[in-house]
């Protein structure tokens, strides 16, 4: 099993909204493609409630069979469309991937 978890700070303003409004969007998109999307066997997306400072707005954590599973997901179209989004709203991504 893998762990995939990512945390994303967000820009001040982008694609017409604030922060806390892309963030609210990224949530929506994100949990969205549960279901529609093979891969993760679990999907949780949180919206920090204090994100002063630098500290991400945005995190996600999911669960994965394994690192093919992964990058299945990782490269289908409904997924990409979401990448898009975040590209265009996120000022810093960090992840992390392990296996438990």
């Amino acid at each position: 099993m893998l762990k995939h978890i990512v945390l994303w700070v967000l820009k001040d303003e982008a694609e017409g909204d604030t922060a806390a409004g892309n963030a609210a969007k990224l949530k929506e998109r994100l949990e969205a493609l549960k279901g529609r999307v093979p891969g993760p066997v679990e999907l949780e997306v949180g919206i920090n409630v204090d994100p002063a400072g630098g500290v991400s707005h945005v995190a996600l954590y999911s669960v994965f069979e394994n690192a093919e599973a992964l990058q299945g997901y990782a490269v289908h179209p409904l997924h990409l469309e979401v990448v898009d989004f975040i590209r265009k709203v996120a000022a810093e991504r960090r992840c992390v991937d392990y296996e438990f």
